[in-house]
């Protein structure tokens, strides 16, 4: 994977052995992206970051530091080569050889709270 920020396309290359698990995935779908930030600190539990006033608990962050370190995107799907497992998506905040854990739909008749309306 790549790391960058909305407005751009971005290729999370899938292994052979798990490429049959993309069909019924189409251009245009929103999916879910778990993956292991794995070159990031594991240590830092209270954080200083720049837009905040003061320290705040890695779990009120959406840092990459943290205990562990899976991550989580929610991104759209621009192109699928299912054969060739090539994920185009139009974001992904990620290093070059990041692993991904986990690809899931996004649906918001599950992922949106209760009561919430964009």
């Amino acid at each position: 994977m790549r790391r960058g920020r909305r407005g751009g396309s971005f290729t999370v290359q899938i292994d052979p052995p798990y490429r049959a698990g993309l069909l019924g995935l189409s251009a245009g779908d929103a999916i879910v992206l778990l993956y292991w930030m794995h070159a990031t600190r594991r240590d830092l539990i209270v954080q200083s970051p720049a837009h905040r006033n003061g320290p705040t608990g890695t779990f009120a962050l959406r840092s990459p530091a943290r205990p562990n370190p899976i991550a989580l995107a929610i991104v759209r799907l621009l192109a699928i080569e299912a054969e060739g497992g090539h994920l185009t998506v139009d974001a992904i905040d990620a290093f070059d050889g990041t692993p991904v854990l986990d690809i899931k739909p996004w649906l918001a008749s599950i992922d949106l709270p209760t009561g919430y309306e964009p």
